[in-house]
């Protein structure tokens, strides 16, 4: 591309469009007499900089996923939850069976990632994703039946709900009974597997959007805010008005407020 003709703002327009940037060009906008190309060339080298630290890491955090591929399994699902610690809500439970020929660069522990990038990602889940499964329990089955069975139906209803039947799970940390897909816990596995860390930004995103409705129903808890965690604000709520329908009475604290 001859550029000397070029504007700096019709290179940034050129360079906007293009899907990849040839590292030749990189080299011919460095080159350029002109500060402003050379600023852009420098943009580009670190974006390109960023995107390789992506793939590596994309790749390390991929290992789970080819051992068992080697073992002769192809569809491989992740398995993550969330909710299993605040006060108020359901737990929620997803799985992501990701493509083996395309990589979703930047998936890391849902916890790990800004608001903005874990919405970001959920919309490139939901695109790329051979496919997704949700499952969501309730505050009242959480007290029935406590919160870690709770967050074994969460999952297993996530699975049931999945179009392509998994050959192989990977779940966060835990082994889910009653099911007879084979199936290996990863201990931090929404950090070292790529298809658990799919799994705890689907099931993240999922359960703070209805933290964000319950919010409009119930804004003196700030569910928005704290997404039913025991923030001070919400237990100070709590105290103040008593408990709401979403409440998990099996919680002391809430106890503590039905009773006062």
């Amino acid at each position: 591309m001859d550029l000397s003709n070029l504007s700096i703002k019709e290179i940034k327009v050129k360079l906007d469009e293009m899907e990849e940037v040839a590292d030749e060009l990189v080299e011919s906008l460095a080159l350029d007499s002109r500060k402003g190309v050379q600023r852009l060339a420098q943009q580009l080298i670190r974006q390109q900089r960023k995107e390789e630290e992506l793939r590596a890491k994309y790749e390390k955090m991929s290992v789970h996923e080819r051992r068992v591929k080697q073992k002769g399994y192809r569809i491989i699902g992740g398995i993550d939850e969330a909710g299993r610690g605040p006060l108020a809500g359901p737990v929620v439970a997803a799985i992501v069976i990701l493509p083996e020929d395309e990589q979703i660069l930047g998936l890391d522990d849902s916890k790990k990632l800004s608001e903005k990038k874990r919405e970001e990602l959920f919309g490139i889940i939901q695109e790329k994703a051979i496919d997704i499964g949700v499952g969501i329990v309730d505050n009242n089955r959480i007290d029935e039946i406590n919160i870690l069975q709770a967050t074994y139906q969460a999952m297993r209803e996530a699975i049931n709900s999945l179009e392509h039947r998994p050959e192989y799970l990977l779940v966060d940390a835990e082994t889910i009974p009653d099911i007879t897909i084979a199936q290996a816990g990863i201990i931090e596995g929404d950090a070292h597997s790529v298809s658990i860390a799919a799994a705890s930004i689907v099931a993240k995103v999922t359960r703070d959007r209805m933290l964000v409705e319950y919010d409009k129903e119930y804004p003196q808890y700030k569910f928005a805010s704290n997404k039913g965690y025991g923030t001070g604000e919400h237990i100070q709520a709590l105290k103040r008005y008593g408990i709401t329908p979403l409440h998990r009475t099996s919680f002391g604290i809430v106890r503590e407020s039905m009773n006062g």
